[in-house]
């Protein structure tokens, strides 16, 4: 659970649909801004952002994408947008400034963000985190604590104390009750103490501005927001999610043996409100833009500030001319991984899944192994979802974010997830489908986040490559009966302890392993001159 949101197969786990070479920096800064827009509504004259020294975030912000999600996100955007790769000139060109600060501040989680934001009517501040794959968790608001993850409408009433609703109420509390009886099935929460008090109200919509204005009446200094959600699964009061862990799902089959994609359906009908048939279309559409993705990496892709050229067509090409070592299904696998993380770093349009510097292994190897048996788009879209309640199981004990665990908890979980989707397209039983995602993530526990120049190029395509392999190879291990011996959430949790015992430095800050060689700094420093040079002609043109 991210914050006080339940995990979603489509919000956490196969997930955002965006353009950037992280999820984690790219969607959730892009996510953040977009929350940080809505406060200020629309308002907005300067943001200075302040990351925290000891982070992930003062060596990573501009290479990873930080920047470009965030005035993406501040510009309204969605981050799927085409336009996001320029979106700090289209920034600078609506009259916004935006600055960053390196701070001491403290903060708990390597991802966070400190905005101050002012405008020509207003001015607020905003603290949240990236929590990995996209996911976001508003912290603070004007100093205040908050527990905000863009998953529904919500309501802000702001006001100081001395300026309490005069006549309908005397209190924040009070309020707060009346607000709640009048809007029922919206879930009212008061914060803060002193001087700044902060209502906030969450509901499936924004609260009718005439109703909400009867029972304020007069309240000197008020001040009402309205943050629209950023996540495509809204969340909804009185949500009963009918297991969160691999253990919790095998007590409730209690033996009958349902595939593990069914039972990704009953999840997310239940997590999301939605029907069986809306469910499996939503993983359909995501089966379709991947398969699209592929094509188009397939093709050849072009984008400046990037290490790696066009890769995938010289290796198809050498694949159907039986030039490379007959692998079958695990050709495919690299191809398709390789033309997927290509189109990554050309800023093309990907689904994080779960992140999008693990973006390639699940679809790569899925697609793959469905194409070689001649499987439909919808087998795909069930193996998907089947590798998509995988992801929940880690989601909810543990992070997608390398930041704080480790390539690990992006390469590992890919590889976790896509030995599932295997099993299943295999027609593989339950107990072999959770059999396989264990296999594969004991095999990657400890492996480091260390992007050569900061760009999830280098070694980011071969650990994508390795999950993929890993996952075809452990699917079959357990469909011929291999015992992985450790339980699956148990071997989630090893992961997360891992994780925790490993240094700052090997956690997706560009200070350790193979970010930190000779080759590797001289090629961060030509490509920040390349990209200098860029920005010159630019302005000067």
């Amino acid at each position: 659970m991210v914050g006080s949101v339940p995990i979603s197969i489509f919000n956490d786990v196969i997930g955002p649909v965006m353009r950037g070479n992280s999820s984690s920096h790219c969607a959730a800064a892009l996510r953040i801004g977009r929350l940080a827009r809505d406060l200020m509504d629309g308002d907005l004259t300067s943001v200075l952002v302040e990351f925290d020294r000891a982070g992930s975030l003062p060596t990573t912000h501009e290479s990873q994408g930080s920047d470009m999600g965030l005035c993406g996100g501040l510009l309204g955007w969605d981050a799927a947008d085409d336009r996001l790769p320029e979106s700090p000139q289209w920034l600078h060109e609506a009259g916004i400034r935006l600055d960053f600060a390196v701070v001491d501040s403290h903060d708990p989680h390597p991802n966070t963000y400190r905005l101050t934001l002012r405008g020509s009517r207003r001015a607020h501040s905003l603290a949240a985190v990236s929590t990995g794959g996209g996911m976001i968790e508003v912290t603070r608001i004007d100093g205040v604590p908050v527990s905000i993850g863009g998953d529904c409408y919500v309501t802000l009433l702001f006001f100081p104390e001395e300026g309490a609703p005069a006549g309908t109420a005397k209190s924040t509390a009070v309020l707060a009750e009346r607000l709640a009886a009048s809007f029922p099935g919206s879930e009212v929460r008061a914060h803060g103490t002193g001087a700044r008090r902060l209502l906030e109200v969450r509901g499936d919509a924004f609260l009718d501005g005439r109703k909400l204005a009867m029972l304020v009446g007069h309240a000197p200094g008020l001040e009402i927001c309205h943050l629209a959600p950023v996540l495509p699964v809204l969340s909804r009061p009185g949500i009963h999610l009918p297991f969160e862990t691999c253990e919790q799902l095998l007590a409730h089959d209690a033996g009958r043996g349902l595939p593990l994609w069914r039972w990704a359906v009953e999840y997310e009908r239940e997590r999301g409100g939605l029907t069986e048939d809306e469910v499996v279309a939503r993983m359909l559409e995501i089966v379709r833009i991947l398969r699209r993705s592929v094509a188009l990496g397939l093709a050849g892709t072009h984008f400046d500030d990037r290490l790696l050229g066009h890769q995938s067509g010289a290796f198809g090409q050498l694949m159907d001319q039986r030039r490379l070592v007959e692998a079958g299904a695990v050709n495919r696998a690299i191809l398709y991984t390789t033309a997927l993380m290509e189109v990554k770093s050309a800023m093309g349009l990907i689904v994080a899944a779960p992140t999008a510097g693990a973006c390639a292994a699940l679809p790569g190897a899925c697609i793959a192994v469905a194409e070689e048996a001649g499987l439909s788009e919808e087998a795909m879209a069930r193996a998907m979802l089947a590798a998509g309640l995988v992801g929940v199981f880690i989601a909810s004990q543990w992070t997608f974010a390398a930041e704080v665990g480790g390539c690990q908890a992006e390469g590992g979980a890919a590889a976790a997830m896509a030995a599932a989707a295997i099993v299943t397209l295999k027609g593989g039983t339950l107990a072999q489908a959770v059999a396989a995602p264990s296999l594969a993530l004991q095999g990657m526990l400890g492996l480091t986040c260390d992007p050569v120049a900061s760009r999830v190029e280098v070694p980011c395509l071969s650990k994508n490559i390795l999950g993929a392999v890993n996952a075809i190879a452990c699917a079959n291990m357990a469909l011929a009966g291999f015992d992985p011996v450790i339980p699956f959430d148990e071997v989630v949790d090893a992961a997360r302890r891992v994780g925790d015992q490993l240094p700052r430095e090997l956690r997706c800050t560009a200070l350790g392993g193979l970010s930190t060689t000779p080759t590797s700094v001289r090629l961060e420093g030509e490509l920040a001159a390349r990209l200098g040079a860029r920005r010159a002609s630019r302005s000067s043109g």
